[in-house]
């Protein structure tokens, strides 16, 4: 009977999943059936600053990564390809830049994942995020649409898993039937399950985001930031850090836990 375990881990994950996606939906207004609000009624007039763009592109993350290499070009900041940053001129010119400078420390230099690390959490970043909330354009906090949907697609490939796993187990009681049709009786309902919520969340709310609401994202196609070529910055802001040529510089970037997005 040691098949019961593995359906019962099944069911469990499909559960606990779909569930999720579907609170996760709900929560941004995504599958509930109203309306998604045109990007002029919500931001008319309103083009996105390369913060903006870097936020709903990437998150806090990508945000900080704009401001360290923007800083960088401007040789107010050292970056080097082992992974340090190291404060050339201590006055920042906005918020963002303060923010960086003050999570490198008092000393000037610091490597570079802990300051992107702090700084994401801090107050500036999260004063960003709540505006883009507020503003319809960024997804509220715990409403990872794109994470939800990647933890429903990984209970699909449990359940196939623990299926195939009792049917190849020797020696165990699969029910009536026999072991391809007990297979596909009790574990082919949460399979049914699984791909049902990911054939529904692939009509409703593709493409998947982690920080861009729908509106958000029509708003991101509609300012035609330049994701490539001579702005180096916008291409952060749209891409990450793989848009970066330079490549000491998308070493230092990229180097360490807590890398870019």
């Amino acid at each position: 009977m040691l098949w019961v375990l593995f359906l019962l881990v099944a069911w469990g994950a499909a559960t606990v999943s779909c569930v999720r996606l579907c609170l996760v939906s709900a929560r941004t207004g995504l599958l509930s059936g109203a309306p998604v609000d045109d990007v002029g009624s919500i931001a008319a007039g309103h083009e996105l600053t390369l913060y903006e763009t870097a936020f709903l592109a990437g998150g806090p993350h990508r945000v900080v990564d704009l401001v360290l290499a923007g800083m960088h070009l401007r040789r107010r900041l050292l970056l080097a390809h082992t992974g340090w940053a190291t404060v050339v001129d201590p006055e920042g010119r906005d918020e963002m830049e303060r923010t960086v400078i003050r999570a490198i420390g008092p000393q000037g230099q610091s490597p570079i994942p802990p300051v992107r690390t702090a700084a994401a959490g801090a107050d500036a970043v999260r004063a960003l995020a709540d505006r883009l909330v507020a503003a319809g354009l960024a997804l509220p906090g715990g409403a990872d649409v794109a994470a939800a949907v990647r933890a429903v697609r990984g209970a699909a490939l449990l359940v196939v898993s623990m299926g195939a796993v009792t049917l190849l187990m020797p020696g165990q009681e699969h029910g009536p039937g026999g072991p391809v049709v007990s297979l596909l009786v009790w574990f082919g309902l949460p399979l049914a399950l699984t791909v049902g919520c990911l054939a529904i969340a692939r009509m409703e709310v593709h493409p998947y985001s982690s920080w861009a609401s729908p509106a958000g994202q029509r708003l991101l196609a509609a300012n035609d930031v330049p994701d490539a070529g001579g702005d180096v910055l916008a291409a952060i802001a749209v891409r990450g850090v793989r848009a970066v040529d330079d490549p000491a510089l998308r070493a230092a970037l990229g180097g360490g836990p807590g890398g870019p997005s």
